[in-house]
């Protein structure tokens, strides 16, 4: 993989909503010199910098940090001096007093990730999200969680490329669409059905659709599909013809999310836990799955966050292998 320039880092940082005090900063010695100053604002801060705007609030984060450090690189005031265009910029901002953290976080922003890969064209996906918090129904659909950034990471791999090339994709609780969308706009998914249990999230995806160039009917499809029933006629039939899929994919898809509505923070993170409940109505979807699609592969990324809980849903699986293996007995 090619390196990047700092300010490249930093830009799709930016673009990513990277908490401002976890970005990757170019060294002092760089921020001083006054063609990396002006490479930053022409890239990420100038009116005609980005496609898609940033919340203000985020944009004087950023700027705040990256002023403060160019002013730590100073060494000859005479010599040494911030870009004007930033400063003004800054100024702007200041005066448009931004949200406070509460209100902002529930604001939809749009968010732009960079994948891993080499080729012509921008490499990008782009979402409209709601990043901070939940949103305001408490639902954990409506942004990209770190689970699914590292499951993409793989999938654009070496090692995970093949899974989808030129594959039927499936994907349970698909939140924001991330993987749908990669899948079928950078790593040449022969299909893609996208699917949530969320009427909010289902009516969201095609938003993010649109954004990134994909349409209904054509490379993806989305549906709402709930867990623990019998697979719906629109998940098994497209147009009346039977669909097949070699691929399911899942991230983070057993959440609890009964303390959202109480949430202060702006920072979901540290308060999402995995909920036991919804891993007996998970695994009767993917036993069903499996049931009809003998080659089937399913392929779940999510983070540790309660050992106990993951220690359940993986109990769940082996038992559930051990009654797939006998009804395929009975079967064949």
């Amino acid at each position: 993989m090619c390196s990047i320039s700092p300010v490249e880092l930093l830009r799709r940082q930016y673009l990513q909503h990277v908490d401002p005090d976890s970005l990757r900063l170019p060294s002092l010695d760089v921020l001083r010199l006054p063609e990396i100053q002006k490479q930053i604002y022409d890239t990420m801060f100038s009116q005609s910098a980005l496609s898609y705007p940033l919340s203000s609030r985020y944009q004087y984060r950023v700027l705040k940090r990256l002023i403060g450090m160019m002013e730590q690189a100073i060494e000859d005031p005479e010599e040494d001096e911030i870009s004007d265009d930033l400063a003004s910029c800054f100024a702007r901002l200041v005066t448009q007093a931004p949200a406070s953290e509460l209100q902002a976080a529930q604001q939809k922003s749009y968010v732009t990730y960079t994948a891993q890969l080499q080729g012509p064209g921008p490499l990008t996906i782009t979402l409209l999200e709601a990043r901070s918090i939940l949103g305001s129904s408490g639902d954990t659909g409506l942004r990209t969680w770190e689970a699914a950034l590292r499951l993409g990471s793989f999938l654009c791999s070496d090692d995970g490329r093949h899974l989808i090339d030129g594959k039927n994709i499936l994907e349970l609780g698909a939140g924001s669409g991330f993987l749908s969308i990669l899948c079928a706009k950078l790593l040449n998914a022969r299909s893609v059905v996208a699917t949530d249990g969320s009427r909010e999230v289902v009516d969201q995806l095609q938003t993010n659709l649109d954004l990134n160039g994909l349409y209904e009917d054509q490379i993806v499809d989305i549906m709402i599909l709930e867990w623990g029933h019998i697979l719906t006629e629109e998940v098994l039939h497209n147009k009346g013809r039977p669909r097949t899929f070699e691929l399911v994919l899942g991230s983070d898809i057993a959440v609890e999310e009964n303390h959202v509505s109480n949430m202060k923070e702006s920072n979901a993170d540290h308060l999402q836990t995995y909920d036991s409940s919804s891993i007996p109505a998970l695994t009767f979807t993917m036993q069903e799955l499996f049931v009809r699609y003998r080659q089937l592969k399913i392929l779940v990324s999510a983070t540790m966050r309660n050992k106990a809980t993951f220690a359940t849903f993986l109990n769940a699986c082996s038992t559930w292998n051990e009654k797939l293996t006998k009804k395929r007995s009975v079967l064949d």
